[in-house]
């Protein structure tokens, strides 16, 4: 098992750097200014049972795909159950964006969505 980090913007990457150092897990960090190569390189390097924190729905998909186990900086675990409706609801969003909607922006990020993630990254080490 190795943990791979989706960086790009990520607020977690410390924590999660902490655990891996705590479990003694090799832990990735991977960030770019090309947000999609940056994607298809974690894509590339990710196996069965790694573990992948990211926000990206697309690259939790494909990491689905690999049968690797994405997280969200929440720590919301990405399954075969939850993907499909979470990549249809960014589709929906974009869809308003590009008619001239607009969408409400994530709130500002508290202590206790560092904790959710760090249970939940905690238990999937486990």
């Amino acid at each position: 098992m190795r943990i791979l980090i989706d960086a790009d913007g990520c607020p977690v990457v410390d924590l999660t750097v902490g655990l891996a150092k705590k479990y003694g897990i090799e832990c990735t960090i991977l960030c770019d200014t090309s947000h999609d190569s940056v994607d298809f390189k974690i894509v590339n390097l990710v196996g069965e049972g790694d573990i992948v924190v990211t926000q990206d729905y697309g690259l939790a998909a494909m990491c689905l795909a690999r049968k690797a186990i994405p997280v969200s900086q929440n720590g919301m675990v990405y399954t075969d159950k939850n993907i499909d409706q979470l990549l249809f609801t960014r589709y929906v969003s974009k869809k308003i964006r590009n008619a001239g909607g607009r969408m409400k922006g994530p709130s500002k990020r508290t202590p206790e969505q560092d904790k959710a993630f760090e249970a939940a990254l905690e238990k999937l080490i486990g």
